[in-house]
């Protein structure tokens, strides 16, 4: 999906249920339909010469699944995985792509009143991975575009397709 638009997108287009999440203090939201699942931290095995972010890939009931550390992805510090670090699976087209975070927070439905465009932070800073921003029960959360949060694990791994 390209940035225009992405950026297109209506807060009226916006509005619906998102699984949130925490990288330290921050919350964040996915678009609950692009989630497939939520797992538990697996063994994930490291693959050479790729970005310090791209964790490897884990074997989910058979399935190659390429996993990217949104921490490392964001440019955040690293932080000891705990027993609430988990993956979510998410579906970026035909592919699954497993996204490390250190908690997930809930499903909420954010309203189109509750959603802001992404301000503009100058030339400098990327904000094209933001859909916008949730603004509910007196909580901000960046709702992420998570195909081009991930975007790049393509063109660094080979991502598994529908099984046939």
């Amino acid at each position: 999906m390209n940035q225009a638009i992405t950026k297109s997108r209506s807060s009226k287009d916006l509005a619906g249920k998102y699984l949130t999440f925490f990288l330290g203090d921050e919350e964040y939201g996915i678009e609950i339909l692009k989630v497939q699942e939520i797992i538990g931290l697996l063994r994930i095995t490291p693959v050479p010469n790729t970005p310090a972010h791209m964790r490897g890939v884990i074997n989910l009931r058979g399935k190659v699944v390429p996993v990217v550390d949104i921490r490392g992805r964001f440019g955040m510090s690293t932080v000891e995985a705990t027993k609430q670090t988990c993956i979510i699976v998410v579906r970026t087209g035909e592919a699954e792509i497993g996204a490390v975070v250190d908690r997930v927070s809930a499903v909420v439905s954010i309203k189109a009143e509750e959603i802001e465009e992404t301000p503009q932070m100058g030339a400098s800073v990327d904000t094209s991975y933001l859909l916008g921003i949730g603004k509910t029960e007196s909580r901000v959360r960046l709702l992420l575009d998570i195909e081009r949060v991930v975007s790049e694990v393509g063109e660094v791994l080979p991502v598994a397709g529908p099984q046939s």
